[in-house]
């Protein structure tokens, strides 16, 4: 497990109708703060303030067909080639990160083809490099952006 402290992260909120929202700088829009969403910011900020990741090459909640089905991934950082660089499952704080989170994963994964996984509930924090599929590695710290 990878550690992460978002506890310097300040993240822009407001109510608007009795419901909590939270500014998402790269969809440019309020969203309801939801559990899952407030980790996924949280995640987000600590990519682009901590890791300098560039926030023009990260999508947010896009939309992915797999098969039959239509599912959206949390979060992809795209390298300077604008491909695939780094796929992040987000999971409310509650929800454990499990064999169920990283399969879910592994399914963008199949569409998508992200050299780093990333797996977060704002507790926990897993990134491994899949860039040897036959030799997958855990990593200990998230991977600095220098694509």
């Amino acid at each position: 497990m990878i550690p992460a402290d978002f506890s310097n992260i300040q993240l822009q909120l407001r109510k608007q109708e009795g419901k909590t929202q939270v500014y998402d700088s790269i969809r440019r829009k309020w969203i309801i703060l939801t559990p899952e969403e407030h980790v996924r910011q949280y995640l987000l900020q600590y990519l682009m303030q901590h890791l300098q990741y560039p926030a023009s090459l990260i999508a947010v909640e896009k939309q992915l067909i797999l098969g039959s089905l239509t599912k959206r991934f949390d979060i992809v950082v795209y390298n300077r080639d604008h491909k695939p660089w780094l796929l992040a499952e987000c999971k409310a704080p509650d929800v454990m990160i499990t064999e169920a989170t990283l399969n879910q994963l592994l399914q963008y994964h199949n569409t998508l083809q992200c050299r780093y996984w990333l797996l977060c509930n704002g507790h926990q924090l897993y990134c491994a490099d899949a860039g040897d599929i036959s030799n997958i590695k855990w990593l200990e710290a998230l991977p600095a952006y220098n694509c």
